[in-house]
């Protein structure tokens, strides 16, 4: 597995694994993607299957997962947040999730931000996950996710300095 930027080019197919691990709710299309990647303030990677010969940069495979953190609040004082992150179920349960989470934390940190997130209530994997990287819980919020109206926990990793 190889932890690359996401590109433009990995926009439609991030649009299309969305459709499939969110399904019920609004995925975003490869236009949110391509708007998300552009933006100064975000920071997107993706991980494919390492396929890197002669370790060319336009040699990416096709991903397989999928994440993305926005900066926030002064630039004394940062702040991160969680703005998507997904794995194709045929490569779950592989360290892709944990590949992506080390690089947020790992930017975070370098920081010393705080980072914040949603997530589905009941989705108990990610929720383990995220619990492994010190976040917490902090609070709920009710009927987020649209259009079904199901509820997010908020969820909250203190800066680095707060947390030593």
């Amino acid at each position: 597995m190889r932890l690359r930027p996401l590109v433009l080019e990995d926009a439609p197919r991030c649009a299309e694994l969305e459709k499939v691990l969110f399904p019920g709710e609004t995925p975003w299309p490869a236009r949110a993607f391509e708007q998300e990647i552009a933006a100064g303030h975000t920071t997107y990677w993706a991980v494919d299957a390492g396929v890197n010969r002669d370790d060319h940069n336009d040699d990416r495979g096709e991903a397989l997962g999928y994440a993305g953190v926005g900066r926030m609040g002064p630039a004394a004082w940062p702040e991160y947040e969680i703005r998507t992150i997904g794995v194709d179920p045929a490569a779950q349960r592989r360290g892709i999730a944990r590949l992506m989470m080390d690089a947020i934390v790992e930017l975070a940190d370098s920081h010393d931000a705080p980072i914040f997130l949603e997530v589905r209530v009941g989705n108990d994997p990610a929720i383990r996950l995220y619990e492994a990287y010190d976040f917490v819980i902090n609070g709920l919020r009710r009927n987020y996710y649209q259009p079904s109206g199901a509820d997010a926990h908020t969820m909250y990793r203190p800066r680095k300095s707060e947390r030593c």
